[in-house]
């Protein structure tokens, strides 16, 4: 079924880096095969935000085939100084997504800032302009692309491919300010691939959680520390 403020977008990169922590202990880091719901959340994020909604990533359709490339690279150590470490990229991507908002219910001083046509009618005008900040696939050395697309429009490399599993992922965090808990902590989940398309689960269906440390929730107040959004998207 259809949310009547779903959007999709085109989602476009030379490289993406969407980690896998269990590569990342002896400094070396290698994408997961796939974006994470997280990762295609932050991309939404960028492209248009603002504390009284929560996006919520649908699906995620896979154009072009997974492809990697491994690169040295220098970052800088914890010590101090550079240090020498293979990172793998995903290489040309091309991913269709589709998205919709629903309102954070944590937030109920912002719930005079919940007109849905005006911020469904934003991120339309937001993806169709690139986005209002920087987007990238996973880390900042990735930089991305939007552009407006019809999901499931034009050929995808695994639109006749039954079905792949990519085995357990992250999926996402979960944050105080959403989830009202104080507590921040992660998402797992296994994904599967069915015809070039992963369909994904909603947070709180995620099957494994596990809590990290606890965090407070930022305050927002409408007219003082939060622009009005006619304001924040003025000569956008």
């Amino acid at each position: 079924m259809q949310n009547k403020n779903e959007i999709s977008f085109q989602l476009t990169g030379a490289y993406a880096l969407f980690s896998d922590p269990l590569t990342r202990v002896g400094g070396e880091k290698y994408s997961y095969p796939l974006p994470t719901y997280q990762a295609l959340k932050g991309v939404m994020e960028s492209v248009y935000w603002k504390p009284t909604l929560i996006w919520v990533i649908d699906a995620v359709r896979v154009m072009k085939p997974i492809r990697m490339e491994s690169k040295g690279v220098r970052p800088i150590g914890y010590g101090g100084g550079n240090t020498l470490s293979i990172y793998t990229y995903l290489k040309d991507v091309e991913y269709q997504v589709k998205a919709h908002f629903i309102w954070n219910e944590q937030r109920p001083e912002l719930a005079g800032d919940r007109n849905e046509n005006k911020h469904f009618f934003i991120a339309k005008r937001m993806i169709e302009r690139g986005g209002r900040r920087d987007v990238f696939l996973g880390t900042r050395e990735c930089q991305a692309y939007v552009e407006p697309c019809a999901f499931g429009e034009g050929k995808g490399a695994y639109d006749e491919t039954p079905e792949t599993s990519f085995g357990l992922m992250i999926h996402g965090f979960n944050y105080p300010d959403e989830t009202g808990d104080g507590m921040l902590g992660v998402r797992f989940w296994e994904p599967k691939l069915i015809k070039g398309t992963v369909e994904f689960i909603l947070p709180e269906a995620c099957p494994i959680v596990r809590p990290i440390r606890k965090q407070d929730i930022k305050t927002f107040t409408l007219g003082e520390n939060m622009l009005p959004v006619d304001k924040e998207c003025e000569g956008r």
